[in-house]
């Protein structure tokens, strides 16, 4: 038997979480040191590290399940076991989890880093309803962001009418 790559052995069903620096990845283990994944083809501009990486993932709109091993998968990234939405819902049975994943294998998908990305397609197959947390977040920090804009625009114009105010007002004395 193969050296376990993590702290402690995942469970047939599990989730595995993939640091990628500017995102994650994500499969399910299927038992025998393999997982399965949805990945988008690969993409010339891969050849650039994490930017090349990303660039792939916006610029593909279907992706193919594969099986493969876990170290094959993983690389040298970082990863974890990550069931996270076990506290909200219950998974599906192990066996039948690693049953649709498996019959899965070679199918090519639709794929959109928004709406149904690796992260979607696990969630999809524990829980039985696709989930991306981290396009959640995304979402949350990307309309933080578009609120900051906004407040920053809105600060500007009132403080640029305030002074059109006060010019005027000193202008007429």
């Amino acid at each position: 038997m193969a050296p376990t790559l993590f702290d402690s052995e995942p469970k047939p069903g599990d989730l595995i979480e993939i640091f990628r620096g500017t995102y994650k990845h994500w499969a399910i283990y299927i038992g025998g040191h393999e997982v399965v994944h949805l990945i988008p083809p690969t993409n010339p501009a891969a050849d650039l590290g994490p930017i090349g990486d990303l660039l792939t993932l916006f610029d593909s709109n279907t992706a193919t399940v594969r099986r493969q091993k876990i170290s094959d998968v993983v690389g040298s990234s970082r990863f974890q076991i990550n069931n996270l939405l076990d506290d909200e819902r219950r998974p599906r049975e192990p066996h039948v989890i690693v049953r649709d994943a498996c019959r899965m294998v070679g199918q090519e998908l639709p794929y959109n880093a928004a709406t149904y990305n690796c992260e979607h397609f696990v969630t999809e197959l524990r829980y039985g309803d696709a989930e991306s947390r981290q396009v959640q977040t995304a979402a949350v920090i990307g309309g933080v962001a578009v609120a900051g804009v906004a407040l920053a625009v809105l600060g500007a114009a009132l403080f640029s009418s305030y002074n059109k105010d006060d010019n005027t007002r000193r202008h007429h004395k």
